[in-house]
């Protein structure tokens, strides 16, 4: 737990998952400085406002009790964050309008709050869907910490919003405020879309979706290594992404039944177009979800998994063997677990905690394919 005190509201917050002895804290000071400059504005009580990415509900909880807030983020983890820390702080979240996309809200807003995304293409579709909801006098605050701030961020306001105007560094954080010009309404970004043709794919991926522009190294490894012998075998898709593991499995095992599971948002629409396209009238489970934690026990014969290295800016292996030890749970005995992951992660090593086989299928020089067996019934 850490302590956020702010001129709204003083709370004790978690990051979700949580971690146990961990120095990562679950806001960072580019919130502390936009609550701030919200405060400094004094509007009136009751205004519409909403936050855009808020890692673990420091915005949201921050200001409903004074305002109408709305909520937009496209992480699942996210939007649990904010559900369990209004309840460790008794905070109704049913007051909360929580959406995945800016598209999805109607009216106008007095002030909208937005931590600047990783991705920029995310940040663009998300500007897109804001500007029917801005007035001449909305405040438009961005905010992020220094480090991660791209040069691009202010352009796309510029583009979408109006005018922009960087505030001083605070804390190594820094806010670009947008004067709403009332410029002609653009389009968002569109959906990217490349061809796997040796499994004669074509994967459309939404603003936001991983590895967007093209099929990263790592996967394109692992689908060398997809198993052709599944018969009517149920086989997950952990972290899906545009789902282009599945779909590979899928073409080589016509027979096996799919769950195809993501915390974005974005990856979910993503793999749930790319399904329909590629076979249509055949049944997977498509969910956006925390990986496999709503999945009965001994309910899997294989999982595949590109794990991810870190969750929003912090890089670490944290969620990568939460997924593993899921994978442990929902899989049958003498289940598998297939992944691909950095060389220099050692998940050879860590994945025995779980697994009572590890062997490596293929290396690269940055990356390595590995089996882990689970141990069968005796």
């Amino acid at each position: 737990m850490a302590i956020l005190e702010t001129p709204f509201a003083r709370l004790d917050l978690e990051r979700y998952p949580a971690q146990g002895n961990s120095p990562l804290q679950p806001f960072n000071a580019a919130d502390e400085y936009l609550l701030q400059r919200l405060h400094e504005q004094q509007l009136p009580a009751g205004s519409r406002v909403l936050v855009v990415n808020d890692g673990f509900g420091a915005l949201a909880l921050s200001l409903c009790g004074q305002y109408q807030v709305s909520s937009c983020s496209d992480s699942f983890l996210a939007q649990q964050g904010l559900a369990n820390n209004a309840e460790a702080n008794a905070v109704d979240v049913a007051g909360i309008g929580q959406v995945s996309r800016t598209c999805e809200l109607q009216g106008d807003f007095a002030a909208v709050l937005i931590q600047i995304p990783k991705t920029l293409a995310l940040l663009q579709d998300q500007l897109a869907g804001l500007q029917p909801l801005l007035k001449p006098d909305t405040l438009v605050l961005a905010g992020a910490m220094i480090k991660h701030l791209p040069r691009a961020a202010g352009d796309l306001l510029e583009q979408y919003v109006g005018p922009v105007q960087a505030s001083l560094a605070w804390k190594k954080a820094r806010l670009l405020q947008a004067q709403v010009a009332g410029l002609e309404a653009q389009p968002g970004p569109v959906p990217v879309t490349y061809a796997l043709p040796e499994f004669d794919l074509q994967l459309l991926n939404h603003p936001g979706t991983y590895s967007q522009e093209k099929l990263d190294v790592g996967t394109r490894l692992l689908l060398q290594h997809l198993p052709q012998d599944l018969q009517d075998k149920r086989v997950a898709d952990l972290g899906c992404g545009n789902g282009v593991l599945a779909l590979a499995c899928a073409r080589l095992n016509p027979q096996a039944e799919f769950v195809l599971v993501d915390e974005s948002h974005a990856a979910i629409r993503s793999a749930g177009d790319n399904w329909q396209a590629a076979f249509a009238g055949r049944a997977a489970q498509i969910l956006v979800g925390d990986g496999l934690r709503t999945l009965p026990a001994a309910s899997l014969d294989l999982v595949l998994c590109n794990p991810p290295f870190h969750q929003q800016q912090v890089i670490n292996d944290f969620l990568a063997l939460r997924m593993f030890r899921q994978a442990h749970r929902v899989l049958k005995p003498g289940g598998e677990l297939l992944i691909v992951g950095n060389r220099h992660l050692g998940y050879h090593v860590k994945l025995r905690r779980w697994f009572a086989r590890v062997e490596q299928l293929a290396a690269h020089p940055r990356f390595v394919v590995l089996r882990a067996s689970k141990a069968a019934d005796k």
